[in-house]
């Protein structure tokens, strides 16, 4: 095998962004990922993993790594001080095999700091579900929406909402949805304004997203 850099992580990614970098483990080796984080652990720093599945969580055996298989995500470091809800963003999925797509979103936040609702098990399959909630929902400014299937949760959320909608297609289902093809589609191609897409299963990246929004909302609020 090629002789590579072990890694060159980009500590300042934070300073710059507001955001630190994310270790993604999908497609490095175990050793890779136990020296980053020795890395991390020599630095004092903070660390978030994510695509990271049991198996191989076992197999690194880090102590002190909070480990959450269901999003296949670990924190390093401990999860900080959680600041209340404060009607900023909330988690809605459509059905509950859409969770491990809603966790990896929800732990992304915790990392930061945040907690933040979750609204399952409200897809537009017995409209009632949504329409229960709808009330509720329109206190947050940003709702992550996570739909597989033909995602119409996307549509009927952003017309009902005056909040943005990030929509994130899941990859739950058959035939023409399998792998959150056809959600992906119905995300690009809403009717309804206000829906912006992020990959199929992003929850991480539509969580960083949600954060950027409102940091930048509240930087321009102090301008």
């Amino acid at each position: 095998m090629a002789d590579y850099p072990a890694f060159r992580f980009d500590w300042q990614r934070k300073v710059r962004t507001g955001i630190p970098e994310t270790v993604m483990c999908e497609g490095k080796t175990d050793d890779q990922i136990v020296e980053i984080i020795e890395h991390a652990q020599e630095r004092g720093a903070r660390l978030f993993l994510s695509r990271l599945d049991s198996a191989r969580a076992e197999k690194v055996e880090i102590k002190g790594l909070d480990y959450c298989p269901l999003s296949r995500t670990a924190i390093m470091g401990g999860i900080a001080d959680l600041r209340p809800d404060d009607a900023s963003v909330a988690l809605v999925c459509a059905g509950t095999s859409d969770l491990p797509v809603v966790e990896e979103a929800r732990r992304t936040f915790q990392f930061h700091g945040c907690e933040v609702p979750v609204f399952a098990d409200v897809g537009v399959a017995g409209l009632w579900r949504v329409m229960s909630v709808a009330e509720e929902l329109s206190r947050y400014r940003v709702l992550i929406a996570v739909a597989g299937m033909e995602g119409a949760l996307f549509s009927v959320l952003a017309g009902l909402v005056p909040g943005v909608v990030i929509a994130v297609p899941s990859p739950v289902g058959y035939g023409v949805s399998k792998d959150g093809a056809a959600a992906l589609s119905a995300a690009l191609s809403c009717c309804a304004p206000g829906v912006v897409t992020v990959n199929i299963g992003n929850g991480y990246g539509a969580a960083v997203a949600a954060m950027k929004m409102l940091n930048s909302a509240s930087a321009g609020q102090g301008d």
